[in-house]
């Protein structure tokens, strides 16, 4: 090893921060302490669920606080003043990073964000990348200022979206090529070779957390659009729209070729076991698996079996009442 070890604290949430941890560990490195967000209740039981990142660290036997809040905490300030790490390292943690924290470590708190900085800072780079066409992404790794993603970029490594790959698909690889950067890092500053970049603001855009209303299709947008923002709102919110008053919710779909000519976007088209459905700029979409409310997920040649479209009629064009 060419460089010293260092007493750390992770600070993280998610399935995406786990192989970050994991390179640490494997590395070497103490860390000292796991900070995650507390249990949330998720799913139809009602019972909290633990973090990926909680149930991560309790494998490797790992100390572990879940604070609900960190900025005035005096329990929790002391504790890490107490370690004096080094390093935080900052993984999808999912809070406002304060002052006395930043402080705090010799080499700052070092942050794994999921974009080629300045390009997307914000909550969900790796959706909104994919639902914009964007070819290529990859990770950044930071040193957090008080601004959102603003801080000083350490390095940077890029990875291409293939044009069929959904967020899904991408994150596990951004995470995998972000925790090897997140050594390399370290490593780095430890010898003096990283030189840390200040970020162009005027080339910076926007990832916003995602809504349920992100999912709603607009026809009117050209195929190719509605297809990538479909990709990158996988697995959640997805792509749904309206199909006589209820909702329809768009499982798996395609661009397709140029059909006949259309009357307006949303306009379906039905040929024998396949459906289309018109969209913006004269193109088309060829939808594969849906669910209609009520109704469970189905290819669409057994919803076509049991639901066959009228000439000329349309998705989205009625929408259920708000009463």
């Amino acid at each position: 090893m060419g460089y010293r070890l260092m007493r750390l604290i992770f600070c993280g949430t998610p399935r995406f921060a786990i192989p970050t941890l994991q390179e640490l560990l494997a590395a070497g490195h103490a860390v000292e302490l796991v900070v995650t967000q507390p249990d949330r209740v998720r799913g139809r039981d009602h019972d909290p669920a633990p973090p990926p990142v909680k149930l991560l660290a309790g494998e490797a036997g790992l100390p572990v606080v879940q604070p609900e809040k960190i900025k005035n905490n005096p329990d929790f300030r002391s504790r890490l003043e107490a370690i004096r790490p080094d390093a935080i390292i900052v993984v999808a943690y999912g809070r406002i990073i304060p002052q006395w924290m930043l402080h705090l470590p010799r080499l700052g708190n070092l942050n794994l964000h999921a974009s080629l900085l300045p390009k997307y800072r914000g909550a969900a780079p790796i959706q909104w990348a994919v639902a914009n066409g964007e070819s290529l992404t990859g990770a950044t790794t930071m040193r957090i200022d008080e601004g959102l993603d603003t801080g000083d970029i350490l390095l940077q490594r890029e990875l291409a979206i293939e044009p069929d790959q959904t967020a899904e698909q991408l994150f596990p690889l951004l995470a995998k090529s972000g925790a090897s950067l997140m050594i390399e890092t370290l490593e780095g500053l430890e010898a003096g070779s990283i030189k840390p970049v200040r970020q162009d603001d005027a080339a910076a855009s926007l990832a916003p957390i995602l809504q349920r209303e992100d999912a709603l299709v607009d026809f009117a947008r050209p195929a190719s659009e509605i297809y990538n923002r479909w990709r990158g709102f996988q697995p959640w919110p997805g792509a749904y729209t309206f199909f006589r008053g209820r909702k329809l919710t768009l499982h798996r779909l395609q661009p397709a070729t140029q059909m006949a000519a259309q009357i307006h976007p949303g306009q379906l088209m039905v040929d024998r076991d396949r459906l289309f459905v018109a969209a913006g700029a004269d193109t088309w979409l060829e939808l594969l698996e849906i669910q209609l409310e009520g109704k469970k997920r189905m290819p669409v040649a057994d919803f076509l079996r049991g639901t066959a479209p009228h000439k000329h009629e349309s998705l989205g064009v009625t929408l259920p009442s708000s009463s």
